[in-house]
């Protein structure tokens, strides 16, 4: 029954997730009059905020991953098994697909519709190893050393990865995947979508290590 009720709020996290990033996106682009620059702020902005309320809502339950390469770090440290782990990850998808869909619902577009915005290229691949591997270090950190700051530190990451990085910080393969089923603003072109999952990976596994380290070091030093 606790298995259950984690799944169903990863699922329920990522599917609001997924509502506040898409849904503020097409929002943003609406009301920003084609400056790029002020959807994005809006964008960010929104998704930062909304992750910290999702995080402080469904922690308690499940943890609040809402993110394959969290759930992947935590089975590696062993605080989850890797069967749960799975089965998270499938809560995950669906749930960031569910959020597509009422994003969609709520603005009058079609359920699913792939995405054609190209983004495609070393850099934006770099980013997403570099933005993800940054999100994982501040998620270790933080729940080991200030915990009821998580969320807000979660957040406030987000928020500024949106902007340091030219991907504008996927760092999620759920978010990643789910965006390919929108062509608004905050798409991303199906092709490009396996390169910035395995970036994704690579940046939290690598996290994950570095991290082990760094927190050993701190607790025996």
């Amino acid at each position: 029954m606790k298995l259950a009720r984690s799944l169903a709020a990863e699922a329920l996290g990522t599917a609001f997730l997924l509502a506040v990033v898409v849904g503020s996106g097409i929002m943003a682009e609406r009301l920003a009059g084609g400056n790029v620059a002020l959807a994005l702020l809006a964008n960010a902005l929104a998704t930062g905020a909304g992750l910290a309320a999702l995080i402080l809502t469904f922690g308690p339950i499940s943890g609040a991953h809402f993110n394959p390469v969290v759930t992947l770090a935590e089975a590696m440290e062993g605080r989850i098994a890797w069967l749960n782990a799975a089965a998270y990850v499938l809560a995950q998808v669906a749930g960031g697909l569910a959020g597509v869909a009422a994003a969609h619902a709520m603005f009058g577009l079609s359920t699913f519709e792939f995405s054609t915005r190209v983004r495609f290229g070393w850099p934006q691949c770099w980013s997403e190893v570099v933005a993800t591997a940054g999100l994982l270090l501040v998620i270790q950190s933080t729940t080991r050393h200030r915990p009821a700051s998580t969320p807000y530190a979660v957040g406030a990451y987000i928020t500024a990865a949106y902007w340091f990085t030219s991907s504008t910080s996927f760092a999620n393969p759920a978010v990643t995947l789910a965006r390919a089923f929108t062509p608004t603003f905050t798409g991303i072109r199906p092709a490009d979508v396996p390169l910035f999952t395995a970036a994704e990976v690579l940046g939290a596994v690598a996290a994950t290590l570095l991290g082990r380290w760094l927190m050993q070091a701190k607790s025996t030093a």
